[in-house]
């Protein structure tokens, strides 16, 4: 689904990621460990062709990320669902409007019952007539779930999602994602909270993944 062969990518400074070759496979979960300024987010980067390798080969859905038109990078996107570190919304539209963006960007509609659904989904359908600023930390991760996923992709992928979260809220985002994957979505998670990881043991076979000294390892496979 999304493969590595000896992908690098540096800065100005050198590598901060290299030598990495692996395969994300359809509907698998995967955790993403490591310090701060390891290179988490720029290996999620890479997946989404938010970036492009220094060297070696990204292949997404089935082709080269550096060969992509730009034509087929949006196509591309649209399979893919990111939910990012820090969630951006346009402060002026309601919280069922910044979810349907996607949509309008892509040129869709969606009936006023799927979206309807799909906040309740997040347990947000009595905010739909929000505005972001009126939010909590949890909500704004939930609206942000609820748009990383209202194209259905294929792949879903979650840069600190609960970082700014009390447990509880933790816990039920966790849980939706591992109810994404039971759909068959493949889930990629960068965390560095270990807790979360182990709480995932109950309900998902999963996959850690760890970034030390540039390199990203197999930490485990099932907690």
């Amino acid at each position: 689904m999304i493969e590595f062969k000896d992908v690098a990518y540096g800065y100005s400074g050198g590598d901060l990621i290299s030598d990495v070759s692996l395969t994300l496979a359809p509907g698998a979960f995967y955790f993403l460990t490591g310090p701060s300024g390891s290179g988490k987010t720029t290996f999620l980067k890479l997946c989404y062709r938010d970036l492009l390798a220094t060297s070696g080969q990204v292949t997404i859905l089935g082709q080269d990320a550096r060969a992509m038109a730009r034509d087929a990078v949006a196509q591309t996107r649209r399979r893919i669902g990111v939910v990012h570190q820090e969630c951006e919304f346009l402060d002026h539209l309601s919280v069922a409007e910044n979810v349907a963006l996607p949509l309008e960007v892509a040129d869709k509609t969606a009936a006023r019952q799927d979206l309807e659904d799909l906040l309740g989904w997040v347990g947000l359908a009595g905010q739909a007539d929000a505005l972001p600023p009126a939010l909590s930390g949890g909500e704004r991760q939930r609206v942000a779930l609820a748009r990383a996923v209202i194209m259905s992709p294929d792949v879903v992928i979650a840069d600190e999602p609960t970082g700014n979260v009390d447990w509880d809220m933790s816990l039920r985002l966790l849980g939706l994602l591992v109810e994404l994957n039971r759909m068959g979505k493949t889930i990629v998670i960068a965390t560095h909270d270990l807790n979360l990881i182990r709480a995932a043991k109950a309900h998902v076979a999963a996959r850690v993944l760890r970034i030390s000294n540039r390199r990203l390892v197999a930490a485990g496979v099932d907690l």
